[in-house]
């Protein structure tokens, strides 16, 4: 999906061992942003702007993960090379914690919307809630990998999908749509530096 406007990395932007070029992560993850919550806040509310038929925001928004997730995991497979035991050791905790996020997310909704009656209520927490738990684990891989960039990503994601759950919807999807997909942007032209120096 992404892969023809993105560069390869070459030898100048990834020499350092276990650096990261995560360009197409950003682009993947951001388009996801745009287009699947902006489908979904264009969509849906009061008096929607367009009628779209319910699965596009959806499909939109998991075609844009689903690319952004492969283009992570190689980056992180990538990272793993030359590097030594323990930064690979704590390379498989991050991949580790993806999936315990998610995991703990699941079971927080599960739990919300079976004992809160309140209809919509997952509308809100999964996209507010995977972008919370997608900065949080930014924050920590910025921490390991002393990746400034990644790090600050995380902050801005993790700050946008608290404040987003403010709005209700459908501002929360435009929240995340403008702000969280702006994010990744100013993220991905701030890569493309952060490797070239």
């Amino acid at each position: 999906m992404t892969a023809a406007v993105l560069p390869a990395p070459t030898a100048a932007t990834a020499t350092r061992p276990g650096e990261v070029d995560n360009r197409a992560t950003y682009v993947s993850f951001g388009l996801a942003y745009v287009l699947g919550h902006g489908a979904t806040a264009v969509s849906t509310g009061a008096s929607p702007l367009v009628t779209l038929p319910n699965w596009l925001p959806t499909a939109l928004l998991g075609l844009g993960l689903a690319a952004g997730t492969v283009y992570s995991t190689l980056a992180a497979l990538r990272a793993q090379r030359g590097v030594g035991k323990a930064d690979v050791f704590s390379a498989r905790l991050l991949g580790l914690s993806w999936i315990v996020g998610f995991s703990a997310l699941f079971f927080a909704i599960t739990g919300l919307t079976s004992t809160v009656d309140a209809p919509g209520l997952s509308t809100m927490l999964w996209p507010a809630g995977s972008g919370l738990v997608v900065g949080l684990l930014y924050l920590a891989e910025g921490s390991v990998r002393r990746n400034v960039l990644h790090y600050g990503l995380g902050v801005w994601l993790t700050l946008v999908s608290a404040m987003s759950f403010a709005f209700g919807t459908p501002g929360l999807f435009w929240i995340l749509a403008v702000a969280g997909g702006g994010g990744y942007a100013v993220a991905t032209v701030l890569e493309h530096r952060r490797l070239s120096h």
